[in-house]
C-alpha cells in the first residue's frame, strides 16, 4: 500500500515550525498545534485540542526523541486513515462533505492507481466523469444543496480549473491563510505523496529571510482559494454533450 505522505512532508513542516518558534517566541508545542498539518494527520480532528490524549502521547515522545521528525513520521504511520469530517460520498479522485446551511464542499486527492498525473490530459476525462457521477449522486441523495464550496491552491491551476465552470471559478478569492490545513501545505506533493525539491527549496529560501510573523504567508508560492458559487451551475456541465472535445481517458 501506497504511503500518502512522505517523511519529508513532515520534515518541511518540522522546519518551518522551528522558524515560526524563533521568530515569534511561541512554545514550540503551541507552534506545531497551530502552524503545521501535524494534528490532522494524525486523525485528530478539527477541534486542534491541546488536551488530546493521542497530541499529548505525541509531545511527550517529542520531549525524549533523539530525531523529532522521525518520532513524527512514525506516529502518522501508526495511526488509522481518517476521512475528511462529515464526508458524503467518493467517485475516484473526488469527494464531497457536508458542510452544512444546504451546501456541500469538494475534496480532491490522487486515487487513481496509474502512474500518470491526475490532472493530465490523459486523465481529463476520467475526472469530468468522476464530477458527473458525484454532482448526480448529490442532486439525488441531497437535493436541499444549494451551494459548492471548495478551498484549495488547486484552483490555480490551469489543469484542475478546466475541470468546472467558469462561474465557479469566477468566485475564487485568496483563503485567510490557514497554516494547519492541506489547501495550503498540499501544494508541496507530487502524486506519489513525495515534496517536489524545486519548490521545496523556494520554500525554504523564502522562509530564510522571513523576521516578522506577518510575512510568513509569503514564503508559499501559493495562496489557496476558497470558491463558493451555487450547485446550479454545475447542472448538465458534465453532460457527455456538453463540450465539443475531450482530452483521452486514461487508461
Amino acid at each position: 500500500m501506497r504511503v500518502p505522505y512522505s517523511r519529508a512532508f513532515f520534515e518541511l513542516q518540522w522546519r518551518f515550525a522551528e522558524h515560526v518558534t524563533a521568530i515569534s517566541g511561541m512554545p514550540l508545542d503551541r507552534v506545531l498545534l497551530h502552524y503545521t498539518n501535524f494534528y490532522i494527520r494524525f486523525g485528530l480532528g478539527r477541534e486542534y485540542d491541546a488536551t488530546h490524549s493521542v497530541w499529548r502521547m505525541y509531545l511527550d515522545g517529542l520531549a525524549i526523541a533523539t530525531d523529532p521528525v522521525d518520532w513524527t513520521w512514525r506516529l502518522f504511520l501508526a495511526r488509522p486513515s481518517v476521512p475528511p469530517p462529515s464526508l458524503v460520498a467518493t467517485f475516484g479522485c473526488f469527494s464531497y462533505a457536508d458542510a452544512g446551511d444546504d451546501c456541500m464542499r469538494l475534496h480532491f486527492a490522487n486515487a487513481q492507481s496509474c502512474e500518470c498525473s491526475p490532472l493530465s490530459g490523459a486523465c481529463f476525462g476520467a475526472r469530468r466523469a468522476e464530477l458527473r457521477a458525484l454532482f448526480a449522486h448529490a442532486r439525488q441523495t441531497h437535493p436541499s444543496i444549494q451551494r459548492v464550496l471548495g478551498t484549495s491552491w488547486l484552483y490555480h491551476l490551469p489543469a484542475y480549473r478546466r475541470l468546472f465552470p467558469m462561474g465557479y471559478l469566477e468566485t475564487a478569492r485568496e483563503s485567510s491563510s490557514r497554516f494547519r490545513n492541506m489547501p495550503l501545505w498540499g501544494q508541496f506533493l507530487d502524486r506519489h505523496g513525495d515534496v517536489r525539491p524545486g519548490i521545496r527549496q523556494q520554500f525554504l529560501e523564502r522562509l530564510a529571510r522571513v523576521s516578522d510573523m506577518r510575512d510568513l504567508a509569503r514564503c508559499f508560492p501559493f495562496t489557496p482559494l476558497a470558491v463558493d458559487a451555487p450547485v446550479a451551475l454545475f447542472d448538465g456541465f458534465y453532460d457527455e454533450n456538453s463540450h465539443s472535445s475531450f482530452a483521452p481517458d486514461c487508461r
